[in-house]
């Protein structure tokens, strides 16, 4: 397969949308040897930072001279983003071959309608049989939605890790913070580790209940580990963090967001719980000095100041709000905002208060996008001193943005990482150009 054949292969099923179980790529990894069962795996979800905590496990574990195979999703503006080997992504080479040999497997199920995959299937499938060619050392797999019924929970983990709970995707997890967690705790197989943020009291308590049920270890934020020290640095962070084994201080994060410091604690303490020991400081330095996060609070541009923040819940809104606040100056910021329909858009877009200037509503670049038109009325609603756009396409809205703020203005493009990720490019491309 060429890179264009493989990513039309893939493509061709993301009309078959979201089927929660684990029976059809069950099926298809059997067919070709269960080879996700031939290394180790960390398993992170999370209502929000798991993409985060993933990269930073990535980084920790390669530091230490593991080779380490990454899944996360979704990718920010090509696939091969979705898999990386010690913190580089999938070349397209890497990713037709790899496309190629699932597909030869997927193509004897794809005549039956009850065993098709979905897209998401067929990717985890991707991700896990092409850490086995590599032969890594270490799996760092998240999961796409919730926990229990998600594809990427056919891993048997020897640590999982549950970065947040929030309200989120209420219609596949359950409308209360019990019913989500307990959905996240279910990646947690007999006798491994459960590493978790500082989580609500009924979500700590279904945590709690799971890892006595699977006979496993429960370290939690706050109680086993912790932030111990924070400042405000040029580009980025320096702390100090209290480890289950070991505190390691000097740590420079080159990324912006203070809620990104709990991240930081748990991908600490999941490496520690992945190898039974205390980490080596002077790795954990360079690991977490080698950290980027596009998407996340990433700057990129200056000239306006342009921030992409792929932003989709209101509490991540609110941490990305609070840190526009607290790390750049203080600007009302041109806002382009688009998001997807399973969002709380009311909330999501009323945390924009006391940061956003004018406001540019864009349709998401997905079949789940909101119209610009919907989230222009929940803008208006929510920010009713504000003046509310509707920009209709992220190019428009982006060009629109840049053109208000001026030289000296500042944009940020929030609200999903689909809207980020198409962002991105246009300002690739126009910098290219």
């Amino acid at each position: 397969m060429t890179y264009e054949e493989a990513a039309a292969y893939l493509e061709m099923h993301a009309g078959r949308g979201v089927r929660p179980g684990l029976a059809q790529i069950e099926g298809l990894l059997a067919m070709m040897g269960d080879l996700h069962l031939t290394y180790p795996v960390v398993h992170v979800t999370g209502s929000k930072g798991k993409t985060s905590v993933s990269r930073m496990i990535t980084l920790l574990g390669a530091a230490h001279g593991l080779s380490v195979g990454t899944y996360t999703s979704p990718h920010l503006e090509t696939v091969e983003e979705r898999f990386a080997y010690n913190g580089q992504q999938m070349t397209s080479e890497e990713f037709a071959q790899a496309v190629a040999d699932v597909a030869a497997f997927d193509s004897l199920i794809d005549d039956d309608p009850e065993r098709r995959l979905t897209y998401f299937e067929f990717a985890t499938a991707v991700g896990l049989a092409w850490f086995a060619e590599r032969a890594v050392d270490l799996g760092v797999v998240e999961v796409g939605l919730g926990g229990r019924l998600d594809a990427t929970n056919i891993v048997q983990s020897s640590v999982a890790v549950v970065a947040s709970i929030a309200l989120e995707h209420t219609e596949y997890l359950g409308d209360t913070i019990e019913s989500i967690a307990i959905e996240k705790a279910a990646i947690l197989k007999p006798g491994g580790s459960l590493v978790t943020g500082e989580l609500p009291a009924e979500a700590e308590a279904a945590m709690a209940g799971r890892a006595a049920e699977q006979g496993g270890r429960y370290v939690v934020s706050g109680r086993d580990f912790r932030v111990t020290d924070e400042v405000l640095a040029v580009g980025g962070w320096d702390i100090s963090v209290d480890g289950i084994y070991e505190h390691y201080d000097e740590l420079h994060l080159p990324i912006h967001g203070r809620h990104q410091l709990g991240n930081a604690a748990i991908a600490i303490a999941a490496t520690e719980e992945l190898l039974g020991r205390a980490l080596d400081p002077e790795a954990v330095r360079d690991g977490f000095a080698a950290l980027t996060l596009p998407g996340r609070l990433e700057v990129a541009g200056r000239h306006p100041l342009v921030v992409l923040d792929g932003a989709h819940t209101p509490e991540s809104m609110e941490a990305g709000a609070a840190a526009l606040d607290e790390e750049f100056p203080p600007f009302l910021w041109k806002v382009v905002v688009g998001v997807l329909g399973d969002k709380r858009l009311d909330e999501l877009v009323a945390a924009l208060d006391g940061i956003a200037g004018d406001v540019f509503a864009v349709t998401a670049p997905s079949s789940r996008g909101v119209p610009a038109e919907e989230v222009a009325a929940a803008a208006l609603a929510a920010l009713p001193d504000h003046t509310v756009h509707v920009a209709g396409s992220v190019e428009d809205g982006l060009q629109a943005a840049l053109a208000a703020a001026g030289e000296d203005g500042a944009v940020l493009i929030t609200g999903s990482m689909y809207v980020a990720g198409e962002a991105r490019s246009l300002l690739a491309n126009t910098e290219r150009s």
